[in-house]
């Protein structure tokens, strides 16, 4: 036999003519068609019996040789990288089958590489489809495998460089193989933050680097011995969990955590990326990672830089005792929130804000780190708590089913008309307004249902202005209204049971109370406390105001000019405890009126300009690019569906029906996914109840946010 090409020559010897035949083989046949090369000395004297018998072989062969018939007997070679033999060494080459599985690919791979370790972490990747064979009993053949795939044999979990809210860097591993959605779950169990779905990975923004900075090098926390375990409540040893218990480095690692940081230098500042304009903004949003697709599919390699950030702005169910480090790291995005202006605010409210980081740096240094509380503390406290409950319910279940009072009301904000003086009447979760008191027996002008609005405050200490600003929903998108109320006591009022009306309270339900006293106290931090002033020191060297105010505040006002302000409104904050502190400059900031927006650059089907879409969490927002004005406003609960072509990129890429209405539009700024991902991510946030909420409903979410790709 003789090979050229793949083609063998068989000559059939001890006939009385020689003949030579010739077939098409593949490589594995090659030993079988020797079987036959030589006639046995028996039959070689009988004519024609060695020709007979090569034409049966051939026949028995061609057989064995379609493909139709049996494919995976072809024997071919495979070449796979194996990573932990180090970037500079040949691929290793294995004879596979087509009908050889993944697992036995694996199995030929370890024996051949003669390495004893444990290689359960391991899988391939395949380069060309940027896909992971996980399905390690799938057949090559049912892969689509061939020849000429790049297959890499490396771990699953690699070390990931994570920039948290607070500016501290971790080293850990992180699965690259699973969606970032898990991936997110699995750092958070290690971190012990509650509610990972509201965070996502952020492929973080080139920082400018000085000639005077490239040597200083940036001190990153090593957690890469650190367990990933499957449970989902980290074990708690001591009130963290029990692998940061394990020395005193990882126990300084979890204060960093857990504990807020000081007021960042001015020149810090300064470093970090501003966005000067909502198209910055919307920039940034379409940084966000595929919480569908896993790291490796969108280029994330080992020891790559990424930021774990709050993505959706509805933070459900925060307890201090057990929300430690998530209520820290969500004051540490919302402080450089405010300090690099990504969000809007008054000149009052930055005060109010330097004042509370002000306390929170003084009381973080005295207090303790608070612990988590044992569980006989925590049933004895929901006892309590339920008692409590009990007793506010006879207590104000017969009073303020209804309240009637005098306050003004405007139907635009931006229009000519004034205020007008109507008699007011709340009840169940609608107002209804009338002309006079004596008509309120009657007929009223309108009735509002607030179930379902949105509620914000418009509220400025100093001119005694008290606005109470409503969203109606509409079929057409939302109404705007303004209330504006006399005077505090009636604004705390009136704006509690607005917001219980909004989630279909009545003015009945326990809440009320401690709803109204919530706003007071909110409102006695805006108050300037001229009495009080004397007794604060007029300057204090141990506050740095340019760290405690934005940019545009170092600009316009002097040290000695802010420290005055921020001291007077330090009076109102002062008592506060450290969780207190946190959780009203919180609230503070959730009481923004641009809180929870996030915005994509979009082109409407039939615009002829770009214009921004605001993402919030419970609707969409039409703005215009030019001058910033709100155009049209739609709710999710008034969304029946949305779809998206995920092919083209054109006028019509993502559609949405709203109360009959067609809205079409394309990104501009981000992929469309980050678009769909944020609506569905909002709507699986509004399913969420106390009941399962220690239960995430995985599946759900990836319906929701997966699109094409969803399980």
């Amino acid at each position: 036999m003789i090979w050229a090409d793949q083609k063998a020559e068989v000559y059939v010897l001890g006939d009385s003519s020689r003949h030579k035949k010739e077939v098409l083989l593949k490589p594995n046949m090659a030993m079988a068609i020797t079987s036959f090369l030589f006639v046995p000395p028996a039959f070689s004297s009988t004519p024609g019996i060695g020709t007979l018998l090569c034409q049966i072989c051939l026949l028995h062969f061609s057989l064995s040789l379609s493909p139709s018939l049996s494919p995976s007997m072809a024997a071919w070679d495979l070449s796979v990288t194996v990573e932990d033999l180090g970037p500079d060494t040949p691929p290793v080459s294995l004879s596979v089958t087509s009908d050889l599985h993944v697992g036995g690919v694996i199995l030929k791979l370890v024996e051949k590489t003669q390495i004893k370790r444990d290689w359960s972490d391991h899988a391939l990747w395949w380069e060309q489809k940027q896909c992971w064979l996980l399905r390690t009993a799938w057949s090559l053949e049912k892969y689509g495998i061939h020849a000429d795939a790049r297959l890499h044999f490396m771990p699953q979990h690699k070390p990931l460089k994570l920039g948290l809210p607070n500016g501290i860097t971790l080293r850990l591993h992180a699965c690259y193989s699973s969606p970032v959605f898990q991936t997110v779950m699995h750092i958070c169990r290690m971190l012990n933050i509650r509610h990972p779905e509201e965070l996502s990975l952020l492929r973080p923004i080139e920082e400018k680097k000085k000639k005077k900075d490239k040597d200083s090098t940036e001190e990153i926390y090593d957690l890469t011995e650190v367990p990933l375990s499957s449970a989902s409540r980290p074990c708690l040893y001591n009130g963290m969990p029990a692998h940061f218990a394990d020395s005193p480095q990882m126990e300084a690692v979890y204060k960093m955590l857990s504990v807020t940081q000081p007021p960042p230098a001015p020149e810090v500042i300064a470093k970090q990326y501003r966005p000067a304009s909502v198209v910055d903004k919307a920039h940034i949003n379409g940084r966000w990672l595929d919480s569908s697709r896993c790291l490796m599919q969108q280029g994330i390699q080992e020891n790559d830089r990424l930021w774990l950030r709050f993505k959706y702005f509805t933070f459900y169910d925060i307890e201090p005792k057990y929300d430690v480090v998530r209520l820290t790291q969500l004051y540490e995005q919302a402080r450089w929130a405010i300090l690099l202006e990504d969000i809007d605010c008054t000149e009052e409210e930055m005060m109010l804000f330097g004042a509370l980081q002000y306390h929170i740096s003084k009381v973080s240094q005295s207090e303790p780190q608070m612990l988590s509380s044992s569980a006989a503390m925590d049933d004895l406290e929901s006892a309590l708590q339920s008692l409590e409950t009990v007793l506010a319910f006879f207590l104000f279940s017969t009073m303020l089913k209804v309240e009637t009072l005098f306050i003004c009301f405007r139907p635009k904000r931006l229009t000519l008309k004034g205020y007008k003086q109507y008699w007011f009447k709340f009840q169940d979760t609608s107002i209804s307004y009338f002309k006079s008191k004596e008509e309120s027996i009657g007929e009223p002008i309108q009735q509002i249902n607030l179930k379902g609005c949105e509620v914000a405050p418009d509220v400025n200490m100093a001119a005694q202005k008290f606005l109470i600003r409503l969203l109606i929903p509409a079929p057409e998108g939302m109404n705007e209204v303004y209330l504006r109320c006399e005077n505090e006591q009636q604004y705390a009022q009136w704006m509690a049971g607005c917001r219980l009306a909004s989630k279909g309270k009545s003015l009945a339900d326990n809440s009320y109370q401690s709803e109204i006293q919530s706003i007071h106290s909110f409102l006695a931090m805006q108050k300037t406390n001229s009495s009080s002033h004397g007794n604060a020191p007029a300057n204090d060297e141990s506050i740095n105001t340019h760290s405690l105010v934005s940019p545009r505040y170092h600009k316009k006002y002097k040290a000695k000019q802010l420290t005055p302000r921020i001291l007077d409104a330090y009076q109102n904050v002062a008592q506060l405890s450290l969780t207190d502190a946190v959780m009203r400059f919180i609230q503070v900031w959730q009481a923004l009126p641009d809180f929870g927006l996030s915005y994509i650059v979009v082109r409407f089907k039939g615009s002829r300009k770009d214009e921004v879409l605001g993402i919030a969490p419970n609707r969409l927002i039409r703005i215009d690019l030019g001058v910033g004005d709100v155009v049209k406003t739609w709710r999710y609960n008034n969304m029946k569906q949305w779809n998206v072509n995920w092919d083209i990129r054109q006028e019509g890429q993502f559609k949405f029906d709203i109360c009959n209405v067609n809205i079409a539009f394309s990104c501009v700024t981000a992929d469309c996914k980050i678009v769909h991902e944020f609506i569905g991510g909002y709507i699986f946030m509004s399913t969420r109840s106390r009941e399962k909420s220690d239960v995430l409903n995985e599946e759900l979410f990836h319906k929701l946010t997966g699109g094409h790709e969803a399980l």
